[in-house]
């Protein structure tokens, strides 16, 4: 009897043990499954919640011109800082591998689903919600700079109102500089070409908000350089990786101006004209000849665009002709090189977007924006530096 209750009490204690360690597992599990669907719900909050604040942020800076303003002088120097320097390590566009793969993603993602059973709900929802990640990555990257003061505010100067004289005075100046310009040599040291690029622009006064240009912020070349030309497009900003990006189509005499261009727009400047602004002063300022006539002949279509819209036609006709006939000749030349390139059908619907693209951000005159470069250069006509 001693010995049978001996071992009886351990048993006891043993069966306690486990039940109640049973219970503390099941107590374990079922927090732990709470703590799963507490992460799982906040995630899915942070999901929705951040896309909508960022969202409703790019909202307030297109109808706030301090607030983008201030991203412009604050948040987009460190930023594309930080995405020139990525995208320095590679050689080729980063802008167009994400491009290409967002188009094939939208394509293969709806076909891999669907055979998995999927419903097009999901899968819309899933494409859609890329999509507005494209959308604010966009505006974050480069975007805002579209609703920024304008270059007459941040310059402290007033829009130049069309005064005939004034107008006149500029179309001669303009003309004799453009044809003492002309050169017909036009080698370029390209290394040299880019480091009196960006000593100009490291010496803009801090009142036009411009960023200051790194040594690695190179030029890429577009990888598909035909559709390019087949769209007529020279040059572009890549907003995603801070990336300036050239047509290697680019004739000797527009490659200085083109460069100058885009990277005024990865140094915060957004409108084409203003673009135009920069690339004139950057290229006329130049100590080497073939960089100054660049900037001369770069504005020569703008200024046409001009003359030719506020001249009789007869004075218009009169003043091309005070043009040296090697400008002419070389103007329908790459008139005439250029539209052997151009697509007019994917070219006119490419025109069409951009123009759509730029009324949508606050530039009214859409295409057109390039050729008001002439009111800039009439409203503030040089850069103190």
């Amino acid at each position: 009897m001693h010995s049978g209750g001996k071992y009886s009490a351990p048993t006891v204690d043993v069966s306690l043990k486990c039940a109640s360690f049973a219970f503390m597992k099941k107590k374990l599990l079922s927090m732990k499954k709470k703590l799963l669907a507490m992460r799982v719900k906040a995630l899915t909050i942070l999901r929705y919640a951040l896309p909508l604040i960022l969202l409703l942020f790019i909202v307030l800076c297109r109808f706030n011109p301090s607030l983008a303003e201030g991203y412009a002088r604050s948040v987009y120097p460190v930023s594309s800082v930080i995405l020139s320097a990525l995208s320095s390590v590679f050689p080729f566009s980063l802008e167009e591998i994400l491009v290409i793969g967002i188009i094939l993603w939208m394509i293969i993602y709806p076909i891999v689903k669907r055979r998995k059973g999927k419903k097009w709900k999901t899968i819309l929802g899933r494409e859609v919600e890329l999509l507005v990640w494209v959308y604010i990555w966009f505006y974050l990257g480069w975007g805002l700079n579209y609703f920024r003061y304008n270059i007459y505010t941040r310059a402290q100067v007033p829009p130049a109102q069309y005064e005939e004289q004034a107008f006149l005075q500029f179309l001669n100046a303009y003309t004799d500089s453009l044809n003492h310009s002309y050169i017909a040599d036009m080698n370029l040291d390209a290394k040299r070409m880019d480091q009196e690029i960006k000593d100009f622009y490291r010496q803009v006064p801090k009142t036009f908000g411009l960023v200051k240009p790194k040594d690695y912020q190179k030029p890429k070349f577009f990888t598909f350089t035909p559709l390019y030309s087949g769209v007529g497009v020279l040059g572009s900003m890549g907003p995603f990786f801070a990336e300036s990006q050239l047509n290697k189509d680019l004739l000797p005499t527009q490659l200085p101006f083109t460069y100058a261009h885009e990277l005024s727009h990865l140094l915060g400047v957004s409108n084409e004209a203003e673009a135009n602004y920069w690339a004139y002063q950057v290229c006329i300022h130049s100590a080497s000849p073939q960089m100054r006539y660049s900037g001369y002949f770069g504005l020569l279509p703008y200024v046409l665009v001009n003359a030719s819209y506020l001249l009789p036609e007869d004075e218009f006709q009169e003043w091309v002709k005070t043009i040296r006939p090697e400008i002419v000749e070389e103007y329908e030349q790459k008139r005439a090189y250029w539209k052997e390139r151009y697509s007019p059908l994917i070219g006119e619907l490419q025109d069409c977007i951009y123009d759509w693209f730029l009324k949508g951000n606050q530039i009214p005159s859409g295409k057109k924006n390039y050729a008001e470069v002439i009111s800039i250069l009439l409203s503030c006509p040089e850069v103190s530096r």
